[in-house]
């Protein structure tokens, strides 16, 4: 992967998660507390929480092809590594004061991973096709 590929998934990631986490709000706030609104500061917050875990994502990162249980391992290791450095700035931040805050953060970030990990997995099947399907047009012009 170049670095360009690099940037354009760390992007792709950022807007998957800032778009996950602002329908997700959006949503609940609608069932729950339909007077609430957002803040500005909310809004900017969320866009940098967003934008940090998508840094992360250059742990997956890697310039050769590995196995899959390799990259499993990554994935675990960067889910883990994702947790830690959000809710520990969330503390930094005091956007957090209670235990019950800080383990619904942990389920917050948990769920929006798996929704991220899901479109990105359905991105690379579509993608998997495609190519597959150009070899064996390819194939059959032999």
């Amino acid at each position: 992967m170049k670095i360009f590929e690099l940037f354009k998934e760390i992007l792709r990631s950022f807007l998957m998660i800032f778009a996950s986490i602002m329908i997700i709000i959006t949503v609940l706030r609608q069932i729950y507390a339909p007077e609430a609104s957002f803040e500005l500061k909310a809004v900017f917050t969320i866009m940098a929480f967003s934008f940090i875990g998508a840094l992360t994502g250059v742990i997956l990162y890697t310039p050769y092809a590995i196995s899959e249980r390799k990259m499993r391992i990554r994935v675990i290791v960067h889910f883990f590594v994702l947790e830690a450095l959000l809710v520990s700035l969330a503390l930094l931040f005091n956007l957090v004061q209670s235990m019950f805050a800080i383990s619904l953060l942990a389920v917050q970030i948990a769920v929006v991973y798996l929704i991220v990990r899901l479109l990105s997995y359905r991105n690379d099947q579509k993608e998997a096709q495609q190519i597959n399907e150009r070899l064996q047009t390819f194939k059959n012009k032999l």
